[in-house]
């Protein structure tokens, strides 16, 4: 698939660590260092914009390493970029731990996976068909 790319960073455009990766790596863009007191959140700029093509979206998730290692992620998890934003990508990322973290510039802050979505239609019903399951919900097994 080709997407086209607006990088206004002075960072490598964003790409796969490895060849089976779903992820690719996003960069933190920044003039200063940003430091995140515990439980503080804030948006990171990337300098990215990109173009998606119809029904496609851009998935920004966590990076495991920063979540296990400090306790960082992304407050919205997954963060949706639409195939129609035009704007700079940011990233609104959170310390859930009980230290002071400070984001670098070029920092790898989160990763992006693009995916393909169905546009849904509705059609109303009276009812449901009947399954084992029901409206059992969290926790309904016991488990």
């Amino acid at each position: 698939m080709n997407v086209k790319i607006v990088n206004k960073s002075h960072h490598p455009l964003p790409q796969y660590q490895t060849p089976w990766s779903a992820g690719m790596d996003i960069r933190a863009n920044l003039s200063a260092p940003v430091e995140l007191k515990p439980l503080e959140r804030k948006l990171i700029p990337t300098g990215l914009y990109i173009a998606l093509p119809e029904g496609c979206e851009a998935q920004m998730r966590p990076r495991s390493g920063l979540a296990i290692k400090h306790g960082i992620t992304l407050l919205n998890t997954p963060g949706t970029v639409d195939a129609d934003y035009r704007g700079e990508i940011g990233i609104i990322l959170v310390n859930l731990s009980t230290e002071p973290f400070v984001v670098h510039d070029g920092e790898r802050i989160c990763q992006m996976v693009i995916a393909a979505h169905e546009k849904v239609e509705w059609k109303l019903e009276e009812s449901l068909d009947k399954t084992e399951r029901g409206a059992g919900g969290f926790g309904h097994t016991g488990k």
